[in-house]
């Protein structure tokens, strides 16, 4: 017998400076204060740099950087989403996404949530897909094609 499709989730709408990601709850470790990220010498403008996060060091990312946009200045409302990788790329086993704000927890379900088909994404994209949802139009992140990202870099400058 197959096992039955879960209908509803929950996910985390996480603000970012023009738009919004949505991610699973499941994914997020933990989402911190902001703290001034140790810089990477020669890393892309988008490695924003490492943070101390349960005794190990993560990488902590822009995604607004990694879409080519203007990485947004921190201030008193910008936090680091703290993501679990998917893989087994980054030895600290997850990474952080810069936020614009405190990520809501929202009930995720068919009838709330509907693709976006006005909006379209290259391959190798950090974005698997637009959604619609009753008042949001967030982004789904590609996380396994961001720890790739992170990944190659951290290798680069090891």
């Amino acid at each position: 017998m197959s096992e039955p499709v879960a209908e509803e989730f929950y996910g985390l709408l996480v603000p970012l400076a023009d738009e919004r990601l949505i991610v699973p709850r499941s994914c997020v470790a933990e989402v911190v204060a902001w703290q001034e990220p140790a810089p990477m010498a020669g890393a892309p403008s988008w490695y924003v740099g490492t943070v101390g996060w349960s005794g190990r060091t993560v990488p902590v990312i822009s995604f607004e950087g990694t879409l080519g946009r203007t990485i947004p200045e921190a201030s008193g409302r910008t936090r680091i989403v703290v993501l679990h990788c998917l893989g087994s790329r980054l030895a600290a086993g997850a990474f952080g996404i810069l936020t614009q704000g405190f990520p809501q927890l929202v009930r995720l379900n068919p009838d709330v949530v509907k693709p976006d088909p006005t909006r379209s994404f290259p391959d190798l994209s950090p974005v698997l897909c637009g959604l619609r949802m009753v008042n949001e139009a967030p982004l789904v992140p590609d996380l396994e094609y961001l720890e790739t990202m992170i990944a190659e870099e951290t290798s680069v400058a090891a």
